[in-house]
């Protein structure tokens, strides 16, 4: 029998509650993190495709559909799972955007599970748009750079610091793509129709993705089952890809708060995805707020890390009845890994992947004045329980000059906030809520 010396990287971990303890054993695995320079090297097999996905998702990123100024920053690239990942945010962080190569979309080696961000500049676009279906293309991905290379020629865009907004909106557009729900499937000529219907200009009101009969369009007005779509003008940035596409399939969270466009094309697939409205940048929309509030150990959060490292792919039901951890436990732990930037969401498998970005959730604390006023809330003890019985509490919420009424009762939340009556828990609870949930927590 060979020797074999087994290490651990990471300890065992207890955790201590008021229910129960729970125990999470660190398991030994031959996959380690690696600080590799080169995570993929390989031949594009639809190379036209791909660019014309990569011009796209350029376009999003120097977009911006409020007041905002764009400043040219292209993509988050992630490789694992024999899969390549792009993804970028309008300026505006509005409009979130990411282009998958799948296994068979490419014919190269994965020799490393990794992430990096760089600009796509004037020459890399122009690159890319001088491709077409004979062309033959290799890409690179590593640490430092993203490079195409092509009839002798090397076009290879530098690693630049990942903008703030977009740390912050990765958050929000995980949690959402995990409650989303898919709600139509459009064939090309289906798909190339209902583009058509989008109004000219820029519509100040709501429009919707109703259907008549057989043929789905936009409209301004409200049918049953429609989808309400706020800016929709912001579609125009994919029409081009439209009719490229085999399929279109049309997401939408319950709450509307967010609508999904995903593209499939062979073995690539497009996905863009909006917010309510203009205005509104997944960056500001607290969704993953409350999951945030909880105090869930390092080592915890560094085991489930290293779990989806080594897996690819992350599962929190599934992980949930295999740990024996509660399901609410888990799902707040996936929001901040989500947080952190080391989980993204695939909606075809309904599934979180693996994405390394070296952010610690302090950065998302200091980022989020939300949170912060929870803490300086909870600091201060500006917060009074007044009472507490039969799954309902209520508190007294000490702010500036004023005392607001907080009440719980189930998934539910009131406050006597402004924040809260203007927008009724759409955008995260405000931090009266989340510090009463915290305390009592």
């Amino acid at each position: 029998m060979s020797d074999l010396t087994y290490r651990y990287a990471l300890a065992s971990a207890i955790e201590k509650n008021k229910d129960a303890d729970s125990v999470f054993l660190s398991k030994f695995s031959e996959i380690q993190k690696e600080n590799a320079p080169c995570f993929f090297w390989g031949k594009l097999n639809q190379p036209f495709i791909t660019a014309k996905c990569l011009i796209t998702l350029s376009a999003v990123v120097q977009s911006s559909f409020n007041l905002s100024t764009p400043i040219l920053r292209d993509p988050i690239v992630t490789t694992g799972n024999e899969m390549i990942r792009f993804e970028g945010f309008s300026h505006c962080a509005g409009v979130y955007a990411k282009v998958d190569i799948l296994p068979n979309g490419h014919d190269g080696e994965m020799l490393a599970t990794d992430t990096t961000n760089v600009d796509f500049n004037p020459p890399m676009i122009a690159a890319l748009g001088s491709f077409n279906k004979r062309s033959k293309v290799t890409l690179s991905v590593g640490k430092e750079s993203v490079g195409v290379h092509y009839e002798g020629k090397n076009v290879i865009e530098k690693k630049v610091p990942l903008p703030e907004k977009w740390i912050k909106g990765l958050t929000s557009v995980q949690i959402y793509f995990a409650d989303t729900e898919l709600r139509h499937e459009f064939n090309t000529i289906q798909a190339i129709q209902l583009f058509r219907s989008i109004p000219k200009g820029k519509p100040k009101t709501d429009f919707y993705l109703i259907k008549r009969g057989n043929k789905a369009l936009f409209s301004p007005v409200k049918t049953k089952n429609a989808i309400c779509i706020g800016g929709i003008q912001r579609l125009r940035l994919i029409e081009q890809l439209v009719p490229l596409c085999d399929k279109m399939i049309v997401f939408a969270h319950p709450d509307m708060q967010s609508t999904t466009w995903q593209l499939y094309f062979g073995d690539i697939r497009f996905c863009l995805s909006i917010s309510r409205e203009n205005w509104r940048g997944f960056s500001g929309e607290g969704a993953a707020l409350e999951a945030l509030i909880e105090d869930i150990p390092d080592t915890l959060i560094s085991n489930y890390d290293k779990l989806a490292y080594a897996n690819h792919t992350f599962n929190p039901t599934l992980l949930a009845v295999e740990t024996g951890l509660d399901l609410n436990k888990v799902n707040n732990l996936s929001a901040q890994l989500s947080a952190i930037g080391l989980l993204g969401y695939d909606l075809d498998d309904n599934a979180f992947f693996y994405r390394r970005l070296p952010f610690g959730l302090s950065r998302i604390m200091n980022l989020n004045p939300r949170l912060k006023g929870v803490e300086k809330l909870l600091e201060n003890n500006k917060v009074q329980i007044i009472s507490q019985e039969d799954g309902k509490v209520g508190a007294r919420v000490e702010g500036s000059g004023v005392h607001h009424t907080v009440l719980l009762e189930g998934d539910k939340a009131r406050c006597t906030c402004t924040w809260f009556s203007r927008h009724k828990g759409e955008r995260g609870f405000c931090k009266h809520i989340l510090a009463t949930k915290k305390l009592i927590s």
